[in-house]
C-alpha cells in the first residue's frame, strides 16, 4: 500500500468528499427539523386509546408516524455522518446525541402503535381497510403486524417482558466486556522478531504473516488464553441460549430458532436447506484444502494456515479515479440504466473518497429518504479497496432504486436481502478482472480472493450457523452447554467442514469462545444465504442476459413491499429450496478446479 501522508480535511478536494449540505446547508436548518421532530413526538400520543376510533384516525396516526420517521432519519443521518468526517469535532458529537436522544424520544411516543394495531379486532380493521381509501397503502404492513399476533402477549405481560429486557441482555454485554475489555493475550515475535502484544485486531493480520512460526505462535497464544476462561464463557453463552428458548416458548414458538426467523416470515427450512446443501457439497472444500496445502509446500495443514496468502508477491496498484473505470466495466452486464446511476453515484457528491484526519475508518453506505445514499471510503491503492467501492456502491444503488420506487414504508429492506446487491456488484467485478488479467499470478491471486471469500462467507457462516442451531437443540431436549459439550460439538464441526487434508488442531475447538455472532440470535445464517443469492444473481446476469438484468433491478427496487423470500422468489430466486446454494457451490467447485490447473 501507498505511503499516504494523513491530511487535515481541508485539505481534501472537494471532487472527493461527499456532498451531505445538500441534506442540510446549515447547522440551522438541521436544528429547526430537530425541533420538528421533538414537538411532534410531544404531541404523537393524543391518538393513543384512539386507533380504533375508525379508519381516518389510523390513517392520520399512520402518517403522522411515518412522517416522524422520515424526519428523524434525516437528522440522525447527517448528525452521524458530520461526526464521522472527523469524530474529534465536539460541535460533531453534541449532534450525534441529540439526534439519538430524539430517536429514542420517538420511540417512546410511537412505542404504543404496534400492541394497539394488534388489539384491533380484524374484522374492524378489515373493515377500515375497506372503507379508508389511504389505508390500502398500509395493507402489506398491517398485515405483517398482524401475522404477529398469535405471539403477542397481553399488555401487563408485554410490559413484564419489556422490563426484563435488559436481564436478558446480560450475557451479551458481561462476554462484550469480558472479550473486548478484560481478556488480555500474551505477547509473541512478529516477522521483524519483535515483541508485540496479540489483540482482536492484529490478530488476523498476525495469522496472514508469511512466516510459520508467527502465524503458529499467535494461534496458540490466543486461544490458549481462551481456554483458560472455557467455563465462563461456557456459562455466558448458556445464559444466551437459555434467553432465547425461554423467550421462545413464553411468544409460544416450536423453538428459538422459528422465534428468531419469524420477524422476517423466514421459514425453517430456508436454514436447514442451508447446511444440507453445503454438507453435500464439502468434497470441493476439501480439494480446495489440498491445493492449499500443496501451494503452501507443507507436510501438514493446520488451522493456522488457513489465512496467509497462497500467492505471493503480487501488487495490484489501483489509483481511484482507474478504481472508477474498472468498476464500471464489471457492472456492465447490468444495463445502461444500473450503469448511469453509478456514474451519477461517481458525479454528483455520493462518496467520501480519502481518509483525513480524525475521519471514521472502514466503509459504509448510508443515507435517509430523502438523501443521496452516501458512502464512506478510506481508499488506498489496493485491489481490496476496489472491491470495497463495488461492494458499497452496491448497498447505494440498492438504497437509491428502493427509494425511487417505494413510499417511504416500504423502502427499507431487511438484513436478509442486504449483503445481495453488494456481493453481486463483487461477483460482476471479479469475472469481468479474470476474464480480462494476462498474468497468470494475478489470476491465481483474484481466484484465490473469490475462493476465500466463498471459504469465509458460505462454509465457515453456516458452519457458525449449524453450531447455534446443536446448541440451541440440545438445550431445547434438557442438555446442558458445558465446556466441554461446547468443545467438542466445535471441534467435530470442523473436521467435518474442512476434512482429511487438514490438521483441526486441539486448540480450535475453543475459537466458538472467539465469536461475538453466537450473541446475535441465529443472525449469521443470512451472511452465507445472501452470498449465495448474490453468486446466483451475477451467474444469471452473466448467462441469460436482459430478462436476468430486468428481474434483477426490479429486486433492487422493490424494498420491503413484500416478505423478503417473497421478493427474492420474484426475482427468479427460490431460497426454500436448495437449488440457489447448490447453485453457487457449483460456481465454487468450477473455480477450484481452475485453480488446481494453475497451482
Amino acid at each position: 500500500m501507498e505511503k499516504l501522508e494523513l491530511k487535515d480535511r481541508k485539505d481534501i478536494p472537494e471532487k472527493y468528499k461527499w456532498d451531505i449540505e445538500s441534506m442540510y446547508k446549515t447547522k440551522e436548518e438541521w436544528e429547526k427539523d430537530l425541533e420538528y421532530v421533538l414537538n411532534k413526538a410531544e404531541d404523537f400520543p393524543k391518538y393513543k386509546g384512539k386507533l380504533d376510533s375508525s379508519g381516518e384516525v389510523l390513517l392520520e396516526a399512520l402518517n403522522e408516524q411515518m412522517d416522524l420517521y422520515r424526519k428523524i432519519a434525516n437528522v440522525y443521518v447527517y448528525a452521524n455522518m458530520k461526526l464521522d468526517e472527523d469524530t474529534r469535532v465536539s460541535s460533531s458529537q453534541e449532534m450525534q446525541d441529540k439526534a439519538l436522544a430524539a430517536y429514542v424520544k420517538i420511540e417512546e411516543k410511537t412505542s404504543f402503535m404496534t400492541p394497539e394495531i394488534l388489539s384491533i379486532d380484524e374484522a374492524i380493521l378489515n373493515t377500515f381497510m375497506e372503507e379508508t381509501e389511504g389505508l390500502k397503502l398500509y395493507d402489506h404492513y398491517l398485515k405483517n403486524i398482524l401475522r404477529k399476533k398469535e405471539h403477542v402477549l397481553s399488555t401487563e405481560e408485554e410490559n413484564i417482558l419489556a422490563q426484563m429486557g435488559e436481564i436478558y441482555s446480560a450475557p451479551q454485554k458481561t462476554y462484550s466486556m469480558l472479550n473486548n475489555a478484560d481478556i488480555k493475550f500474551p505477547k509473541i515475535k512478529n516477522e521483524e522478531g519483535l515483541e508485540v502484544e496479540i489483540t482482536h485486531g492484529n490478530f488476523i493480520p498476525l495469522m496472514e504473516s508469511k512466516n510459520r512460526e508467527v502465524r503458529r505462535s499467535a494461534f496458540e497464544g490466543l486461544y490458549t488464553t481462551y481456554r483458560s476462561f472455557k467455563n465462563t464463557f461456557a456459562q455466558l453463552l448458556n445464559g444466551e441460549v437459555k434467553s432465547n428458548i425461554v423467550n421462545a416458548r413464553i411468544r409460544e414458538y416450536n423453538s428459538a430458532l422459528e422465534a428468531s426467523i419469524f420477524e422476517n416470515n423466514i421459514p425453517v427450512s430456508v436454514y436447514k436447506n442451508l447446511i444440507k446443501s453445503v454438507h453435500n457439497n464439502l468434497d470441493s472444500m476439501y480439494k480446495y484444502m489440498d491445493i492449499r496445502k500443496r501451494a503452501l509446500g507443507v507436510e501438514e495443514l493446520h488451522m493456522y494456515d488457513l489465512y496467509t496468502p497462497i500467492v505471493k508477491d503480487v501488487d495490484f496498484n489501483i489509483p481511484y479515479e482507474e478504481a472508477k473505470q474498472l468498476v464500471i466495466k464489471g457492472l456492465e452486464p447490468l444495463g445502461d440504466e444500473y450503469i448511469n446511476i453509478v456514474k451519477e453515484g461517481f458525479n454528483e457528491g455520493w462518496i467520501d473518497v480519502y481518509e483525513n484526519k480524525g475521519k471514521r475508518s472502514g466503509a459504509y453506505s448510508s443515507g435517509s429518504y430523502d438523501s443521496k445514499p452516501f458512502i464512506l471510503l478510506n481508499y488506498h491503492n489496493t485491489l481490496d479497496n476496489v472491491f470495497t467501492l463495488a461492494h458499497e456502491m452496491g448497498h447505494s444503488i440498492h438504497s437509491y432504486l428502493s427509494c425511487k420506487n417505494q413510499p417511504y414504508v416500504y423502502a427499507g429492506y431487511s438484513i436478509f436481502l442486504a449483503e445481495i446487491a453488494s456481493t453481486t456488484n463483487e461477483a460482476l467485478l471479479l469475472d469481468y478482472m479474470l476474464k480480462n488479467v494476462k498474468d497468470d499470478r494475478e489470476k491465481l491471486y483474484l481466484l484465490n480472493h473469490y475462493l476465500e471469500q466463498f471459504r469465509t462467507t458460505v462454509f465457515r457462516q453456516t458452519m457458525f450457523a449449524e453450531f447455534e442451531m446443536l446448541i440451541h437443540d440440545h438445550v431445547e431436549k434438557g442438555g446442558a452447554l458445558t465446556a466441554d459439550y461446547l468443545c467438542e460439538t466445535y471441534k467435530k464441526l470442523n473436521e467435518k467442514y474442512y476434512g482429511p487434508n487438514v490438521v483441526v488442531d486441539d486448540l480450535i475447538a475453543i475459537e466458538w469462545a472467539r465469536i461475538p455472532h453466537f450473541y446475535y440470535n441465529f443472525y449469521v445464517y443470512q451472511y452465507a444465504t445472501g452470498f449465495s443469492a448474490a453468486v446466483e444473481f451475477s451467474q444469471q446476469i452473466l448467462n441469460k442476459g436482459d430478462t436476468a438484468v430486468e428481474r434483477y433491478l426490479n429486486f433492487l427496487k422493490s424494498g420491503s413491499s413484500d416478505y423478503p423470500i417473497n421478493v427474492l422468489k420474484k426475482a427468479g430466486i427460490d431460497m426454500t429450496t436448495e437449488e440457489p446454494v447448490n447453485n453457487a457451490l457449483k460456481v465454487f467447485g468450477e473455480l477450484v478446479e481452475e485453480m488446481d490447473k494453475l497451482i
